[in-house]
């Protein structure tokens, strides 16, 4: 079952671009694997069983059910905060372009694997595993004046 989550960053929400286009209904099963679960979600669940649409980024899914994944850019593929592990079912999303291939060797960790989510758009139905590194935080953020 799954836990709620207790805190979601009104910050986080605010900076996501979302994707301009229309998405289809939730009907893809995308799990989310948390290395540091507290740092993302304020809560112990290491495991997240969710439902995604064709059309919708990665980041989306998880921003939209409380995982709040860095994207100090915004999710648009000017950074490389937002890295992930694709685990299983990277024929599910979308490959990945030339500008997203120059960030995520930004990124640290890098793997064959490796992926931004704010670029991953789900494009089939089929289990799509994501795993999310500890490290997958931005340490620096900007403090109000």
């Amino acid at each position: 079952m799954q836990e709620k989550f207790s805190h979601v960053s009104y910050h986080a929400f605010m900076h996501m671009k979302r994707s301009d286009h229309e998405h289809g209904p939730p009907i893809v099963p995308v799990v989310f694997h948390l290395e540091d679960p507290a740092g993302l979600t304020s809560t112990k669940q290491e495991q997240w069983d969710l439902m995604g649409g064709v059309g919708e980024h990665v980041l989306e899914v998880a921003m939209d059910h409380g995982i709040n994944i860095e994207h100090a850019c915004g999710g648009v593929c000017a950074c490389s905060t937002c890295h992930i592990y694709v685990v299983k079912g990277m024929e599910h999303l979308s490959p990945a372009t030339e500008a997203e291939e120059d960030r995520v060797e930004e990124a640290p960790g890098l793997q064959r694997n490796s992926r931004l989510s704010c670029q991953c758009e789900i494009i089939s139905n089929g289990l799509i595993e994501i795993r999310v590194p500890s490290w997958n935080r931005n340490a620096v953020k900007e403090i109000p004046h």
